[in-house]
C-alpha cells in the first residue's frame, strides 16, 4: 500500500516584528487539496491531548497560529513520527489513513484545513481497528 506520508508545508511570510507578520496560504497551491472545511481549536487546557483518530478519506493540514502543538502520527504498518508546530508559517499535511494525536501547549490555537466536510463514517476512532488495517494490508502484500 503506497500511502502519502505526513510532511511539513511552508507558507509565505511577510513583514517583521516592527510592523507585524502576515502569513499567506494560497488554496490549491500551498494546501495540496480542495478545502471543503476549516475549523480552529482554542482554549485547550495545557498539555491536553486531542485527536486520537484517523480518517478513511480526508486529507488535513494543521497550523499552530499561536502556541505550540506536538503532533504524533502513525501510518498503517506502524511507522511513527512526531512533529512540532510552533510557527504560523508552517503547516503539517496529514494524508488519509494517518492516525494523529495532538498535545497543545503555550495557549495554542490550531487551524485545520480539510478536504471533506464532517462525516462520522470517515473517522477511525479505535487505535486497535486502525492497527488491524495495517496488519491486514501487510498480510495481503505478502
Amino acid at each position: 500500500m503506497d500511502l502519502a506520508k505526513p510532511r511539513f508545508i511552508e507558507f509565505s511570510q511577510f513583514g517583521d516584528a516592527s510592523t507585524g507578520i502576515l502569513t499567506l496560504a494560497v488554496l490549491q497551491r500551498d494546501i495540496p487539496f480542495v478545502v471543503e472545511r476549516v475549523f480552529w481549536t482554542c482554549g485547550t487546557p495545557p498539555d491536553m491531548t486531542r485527536g486520537g483518530h484517523a480518517h478513511y478519506r480526508t486529507e488535513t493540514v494543521l497550523v499552530a497560529v499561536s502556541g505550540r502543538i506536538i503532533v504524533s502520527t502513525e501510518l498503517p504498518g506502524g511507522e511513527l513520527e512526531e512533529f512540532t508546530l510552533d510557527s504560523p508559517n508552517r503547516g503539517l499535511f496529514l494524508p488519509p489513513l494517518c492516525w494523529r494525536s495532538m498535545r497543545y501547549m503555550d495557549s495554542a490555537v490550531q487551524v485545520a484545513f480539510e478536504s471533506n466536510d464532517y462525516s462520522d463514517e470517515d473517522y477511525i476512532c479505535s487505535l486497535d481497528e486502525f492497527r488491524a488495517m495495517g496488519d491486514r494490508s501487510a498480510r495481503e502484500g505478502d
